[in-house]
């Protein structure tokens, strides 16, 4: 793991002096919004306005798209029912919808890697057409994570989007550290394999190991996705032994939701270490043999109760 860079404080800009001017925004002679535009009405869609992006200058479609050609990226996070729910009494109480999505084109049809509740909940409205702000590159289908902020991502979801959107990507010959901008953070992708292989790990727990031991791979990304696979094995393995330890601590009479977490701080070494890089499998290996080593028997309620919180068991 290499060193952590220091924060690089932010210059003061002056006010009004980035991006373009409100003529230049409308300055819509684009090659690429005229092939998106024509595509837009061919599929049965209405063009609404064009206009270039007021920061980076990007030409962007403000577009009206019949409700079944749109569909959310294959690798996002399933919706909250709740949420839609939510959203769909606004909408209706309100008499109006005033949040397009952001959509792409993808074959012949729409994806959207932000807006997928807002989708949902028109959809069960019954609604025939959605507003939605298209932009030409799908590339930006893979920027779901920094897009979305319409409802907060847990760690579940996260991990889980980002692997699918490794596996996705699994054919190009891009590195896996080349997306680092995409998925985040390297834990994401190992947790997300380990979520997929048992959905309710408590991943929160490993989060502050993963978070020093890995590190995005500079191998292409197909076969970055086998490291995953292969230290997602590891983690689940250390997830076996600290089970095992917490069942031990409960049969004791011990109790708290953070029995999994408790042990977790025990066995993890590397949070009092001033080591700034270690490798994973050795590092993993000797946590896992404390983890099955771990004497429950010297452990005392109050023990539990001064650690104090870290994620909660998700059992």
């Amino acid at each position: 793991m290499p060193p952590r860079k220091k924060a690089v404080r932010r210059k003061k800009v002056a006010a009004g002096s980035v991006g373009l001017t409100t003529a230049e925004t409308s300055e819509t002679a684009s090659p690429d919004l005229d092939r998106l535009a024509a595509l837009v009405d061919a599929d049965g869609g209405a063009v609404l306005g064009r206009y270039h992006d007021p920061f980076g200058g990007t030409p962007l479609l403000l577009a009206a798209l019949p409700v079944d050609k749109v569909e959310p990226t294959p690798y996002q996070r399933d919706p909250s029912d709740t949420h839609v729910k939510r959203l769909m009494g606004v909408v209706e109480k309100i008499g109006i919808f005033l949040d397009p999505i952001i959509a792409i084109r993808h074959d012949d049809r729409y994806w959207t890697p932000n807006g997928n509740h807002r989708l949902q909940a028109l959809r069960k409205l019954g609604i025939r057409t959605v507003v939605a702000l298209m932009v030409p590159d799908p590339e930006v289908a893979f920027k779901i994570l920094a897009l979305n902020t319409e409802k907060a991502h847990n760690l579940r979801e996260k991990s889980l989007e980002t692997i699918r959107m490794a596996r996705a990507l699994g054919k190009r010959d891009e590195t896996e550290s080349s997306f680092a901008f995409e998925f985040e953070q390297p834990a994401f992708l190992t947790l997300g394999a380990c979520y997929e292989e048992r959905p309710r790990l408590s991943g929160g727990a490993y989060q502050s190991i993963l978070r020093r031991v890995d590190e995005f791979l500079d191998d292409p990304i197909g076969k970055a996705l086998k490291e995953r696979e292969r230290r997602a094995k590891k983690i689940l393995k250390l997830d076996d032994a600290v089970t095992a330890a917490v069942e031990k601590l409960k049969a004791r009479g011990l109790t708290s939701p953070y029995l999994r977490s408790f042990v977790v701080s025990r066995v993890n070494y590397t949070r009092f270490s001033k080591a700034t890089s270690f490798d994973f499998d050795e590092t993993l290996d000797k946590i896992i043999a404390s983890a099955v080593k771990f004497n429950v028997d010297r452990v005392k309620q109050e023990d539990v109760a001064k650690s104090g919180g870290g994620p909660p068991d998700e059992e």
